[in-house]
């Protein structure tokens, strides 16, 4: 649950009425960003007084590669230009079909991995709900398993195996068929892994139908930046395959480079039989999503799973320059493993400094966690007062979450860490 989501400031009287006389009132960042942005390049934000604004939050972790990345902008612009066609629903087109092979030859084939690969619609929660709809339809099961502090979506399917209550509650009605487990280090090593889980698998008595999936994220971004430990992910991965559990991967935002590697959960060693993704995937904040699983895994009937927007042209045409100019070679990977050591040592510098201060992450999705929750929700305040964008995150919104570009320049991220330690600084003043 993000402090951007619940919490409104009185300072939203500096936007425009029509936002507050017009615009529903779920809106949620805006009331925590009080300003009208107009254009953005790379890194940063400018609003309509010309102030300008550096960019920790990067769409949620849909603009891994900056906002209006000239490269990508030329390629989808000279697209249109040229009356590429923009809308097709699942029909066969020379973008898609560029999109796929290059998605094949640059991502796909040289991790071994020989998906399928679905358009779902065109966001995450598209690409969950495919993803429990056709872990279903294989196994003839029903029941889900999710896990604690997980956040998969804000439609039924992928609310049903989220956690957040508040989350929870929006839908109105019942969430069943799923069954929250424990995340790793949930009882702070207290507990044997996986203790419960096989336990209740084990006993007829337990209630629990063996389950169709289990779905899980290998960093919870929403959750607090909780990290799963790369054994833990080995044996979630080995237990499902000894019971017959499909595993899905949501690697929705920790996909694409977030953590290092194209997918997040490569340093484990595992393949899932499903993966999630979306966010990144059109490398241009364009809405697009992925489902992909075995080849197997596709007992799909022609049209079962459809969507008007599930074929968004200029999406592949980004997609796929993405792919070609960050993908080829492994510098972007080397870049963001290096920035993300960057920003631990400057967190752990920043955490030394205060009580009650600690530090979670991997890559460059990293943050701060503050045993006063109030904190981080001062310290974002903070922070947008100085010309910085970031978010909390975590289940009381105690964690400052930072999300910034992967192609951040050294200097704006040196830059926006001073200021995050200026932010907490101050609020601990």
């Amino acid at each position: 649950m993000s402090l951007l989501e619940t919490e409104t400031f009185d300072r939203e009287s500096e936007l425009p009425d029509v936002f507050a006389t017009t615009e529903s009132e779920v809106r949620s960042y805006c009331r925590a960003w009080p300003t009208t942005i107009e254009t953005a390049q790379g890194s940063w934000l400018t609003d309509t007084s010309g102030r300008r604004y550096l960019d920790f939050f990067a769409g949620a972790g849909a603009l891994n590669y900056g906002h209006n990345n000239p490269v990508l902008k030329r390629a989808v612009i000279d697209y249109l230009a040229s009356d590429g066609i923009v809308h097709s629903l699942d029909m066969a087109t020379s973008a898609k079909q560029n999109f796929l092979e290059t998605f094949s030859r640059v991502v796909l084939a040289p991790r071994g991995l020989d998906y399928k690969v679905q358009f779902p619609g065109p966001t995450g929660t598209n690409a969950v709900e495919s993803a429990l709809k056709l872990a279903r339809k294989v196994t003839g099961r029903e029941s889900i398993i999710s896990f604690t502090n997980a956040f998969h979506g804000m439609t039924l399917g992928s609310l049903s195996v989220t956690g957040n209550s508040m989350k929870r509650a929006g839908a109105g009605i019942p969430l069943v068929h799923a069954t929250p487990m424990p995340y790793d280090n949930y009882f702070g090593g207290v507990t044997e892994d996986f203790h419960w889980f096989e336990r209740v698998l084990d006993d007829s008595g337990s209630g629990l139908n063996q389950p169709a999936a289990v779905i899980v994220e290998t960093v919870q971004g929403e959750g607090g930046l909780n990290v799963a430990r790369l054994e833990w992910l080995r044996a979630l991965a080995e237990l499902c395959r000894r019971r017959g559990i499909l595993l899905i991967i949501d690697d929705v935002q920790m996909g694409c480079g977030r953590t290092g590697p194209f997918f997040s959960f490569e340093a484990a060693g595992i393949v899932p039989d499903i993966v999630t993704l979306s966010k990144s995937i059109s490398g241009y904040g364009l809405p697009m999503a992925l489902t992909l699983f075995h080849r197997e895994l596709d007992v799909w009937a022609p049209g079962e799973h459809n969507g008007t927007f599930r074929g968004h042209n200029p999406a592949f045409i980004t997609a796929t320059k993405a792919l070609e100019t960050y993908w080829e070679t492994s510098a972007l990977t080397e870049g963001t493993i290096a920035k993300g050591t960057s920003i631990h040592d400057r967190l752990e510098h920043i955490a030394a400094g205060h009580d009650g201060v600690s530090t979670r992450g991997r890559g460059m999705a990293q943050g701060l966690k503050f045993e006063q929750p109030d904190r981080a929700s001062d310290i974002c305040r903070a922070a947008f007062e100085r010309g910085v964008l970031m978010e909390t995150s975590g289940p009381a919104d105690e964690v400052v979450k930072l999300l910034p570009p992967l192609t951040i320049s050294p200097a704006d991220l040196t830059a926006g860490l001073d200021i995050l330690a200026e932010s907490v600084a101050a609020t601990a003043a």
